[in-house]
């Protein structure tokens, strides 16, 4: 096979991928609604499954009429502990978004030389 173009003299430098100076790309208002409303339904979902297991109509809802076999599992407080580990990841994993929605870009963190 023949190369399809041809080779530059090894004096010449390689041709740069990527422009040193390239801004990062800003984020537009959907990439940050769309963030937003993840934080919320993560938040959400968290709280719920923090508190709602440790709450008086944990024995009543219609989830646990659903499967009576599963009644033992259902009443256990590992069970119910296990779902409020699963609420603080959420909440955790919110916060983290907040947090990555916040930070500055990285052009504006730079220290100018004198």
């Amino acid at each position: 096979m023949q190369p399809l173009r041809p080779p530059a003299s090894p004096s010449a430098p390689p041709p740069a991928l990527v422009s040193e100076h390239s801004a990062p790309a800003r984020r537009s208002w959907a990439q940050k609604l769309g963030t937003l409303l993840f934080v919320l339904v993560c938040f959400e979902v968290g709280a719920f499954l923090l508190l709602f297991p440790w709450m008086e109509y944990w024995d009543h809802n219609s989830i646990a009429a659903l499967a009576p076999w599963m009644r033992p599992v259902w009443d256990s407080a590992y069970f119910r502990g296990a779902l409020s580990g699963l609420g603080l990841v959420n909440i955790y994993i919110a916060l983290a978004e907040v947090l990555r929605m916040l930070r500055p870009r990285p052009d504006r963190l730079k220290v100018p030389v004198l």
